[in-house]
């Protein structure tokens, strides 16, 4: 398993080793103490979701905020999507920037995302699996998000914007000034 720290601090890429012959494929998804020593960053996982969705469905941007926040550890069993995540960390050197990577059931990469931060994903394949480990519980009093197509954090979703579907909550998330 090889773990790639993003340009935001926090957040890092993982890509398993796959070992393939003629039965399929067998790989380590994570390995909590391997994740620990290489980061620094105790984590528990303590729900697990799973998402289907189509070609030009987006989610997000959200996050949970206060004592709900929530970090994850996001990956696509089947399909592709634009994975999106933005720095709200106030006190971060990389507030307010954005990190976007393509994880797909083919490259079995997945990304961890610490608290403080707002995620979102642009499904680019029909049939697409999206599936992510939490450390704390959803609390719908603490959802939050912002909206999509901010102007300020100008996000390159890969979808057209003719194309995109949205949920009507995400249709009216604040930008991101609004959180300031």
């Amino acid at each position: 398993m090889k773990i790639i720290q993003t340009p935001l601090e926090g957040c890092f890429i993982i890509e398993p080793k796959l070992f393939e012959d003629g039965r399929g494929y067998f790989f380590e998804s994570f390995n909590q103490q391997l994740f620990e020593n290489s980061t620094g960053i105790k984590v528990t996982f303590i729900q697990d979701n799973e998402a289907f969705s189509n070609r030009g469905i987006i989610r997000g941007l959200h996050y949970q905020k206060g004592k709900f926040a929530q970090a994850k550890l996001v990956r696509v069993v089947r399909g592709k999507v634009r994975d999106v995540v933005v720095d709200l960390r106030v006190n971060s050197k990389t507030f307010g920037q954005h990190f976007a990577i393509e994880l797909s059931g083919e490259n079995k990469k997945q990304l961890f995302i610490p608290r403080g931060f707002a995620h979102g994903y642009a499904v680019l394949e029909d049939h697409t699996y999206f599936a992510y480990k939490c450390d704390n519980h959803y609390h719908k009093a603490s959802e939050a998000g912002v909206v999509y197509n901010d102007s300020s954090l100008k996000i390159d979703w890969k979808i057209p914007d003719d194309e995109v579907v949205l949920s009507d909550k995400d249709k009216i998330l604040p930008n991101f000034k609004k959180l300031l």
